[in-house]
């Protein structure tokens, strides 16, 4: 639209043709570049679309061994919005925070240990056993397990539910940082904080399991 920029837009477009893996695309061949190269794939599970039986075996663990959660969230408007991680962990938290404060703290200690005795005797869920070992839970030095074995009884005497944090992404030391200050909240601050960590948790679980 500015005829007097003409010239200096030559001048560009030849200096780029003059060299190698240059491409001058137009609208439409970036579109079709995109069609072709990364095509659209819907997720594997449409939980919109899913009956109540299949809905609550696939999403049922995502609250650790709280199916009721996904139970009610069946009963819930599901729409195409909540075929994504997003939407669906949506719906599930509405339901999780709207339980009463017993139901969530039933939910909080499902959970277990971290680096405890179920993890060492293997029976975690598969979930929990993929992210404790993501975080190197699972080979622990002799110290580090009698450290968090310490820290959990703490713990557990202090706030009656075990320590709940989202561990993915997050080291060793990171982890018994956070362990450590997090011990001396208040009980109702850190029911509130575990609550949270365990809706993070649902939502790295879904984006495990839906692609979009």
């Amino acid at each position: 639209g500015r005829p007097g920029r003409a010239a200096a837009l030559k001048r560009f477009v030849d200096y780029v043709r003059s060299h190698d893996r240059v491409w001058l695309a137009r609208r439409i061949d970036i579109a079709r570049h995109w069609q072709e190269t990364h095509p659209f794939r819907p997720p594997a599970l449409r939980p919109a679309k899913m009956e109540f039986e299949a809905f609550v075996h696939a999403f049922g663990g995502v609250f650790e061994h709280s199916p009721w959660i996904a139970e009610r969230a069946f009963e819930l408007e599901l729409g195409p919005a909540h075929d994504s991680a997003g939407g669906l962990h949506n719906a599930l938290c509405r339901v999780f925070r709207g339980a009463s404060e017993a139901e969530r703290l039933s939910v909080l200690k499902a959970h277990p240990d971290l680096a405890g005795k179920l993890a060492q005797a293997k029976r975690l869920s598969a979930e929990s056993t993929r992210e404790q070992a993501s975080a190197g839970l699972d080979a622990l030095t002799d110290k580090e397990r009698e450290l968090f074995s310490k820290l959990n009884a703490a713990y557990v005497t202090s706030f009656g539910f075990p320590f709940i944090i989202a561990v993915k992404g997050k080291t060793k030391a990171e982890i018994l940082a956070e362990f450590e200050a997090r011990s001396g909240n208040s009980h109702d601050v850190e029911f509130d904080t575990a609550c949270k960590q365990v809706e993070r948790i649902a939502l790295l679980r879904l984006r495990d399991m839906l692609s979009q």
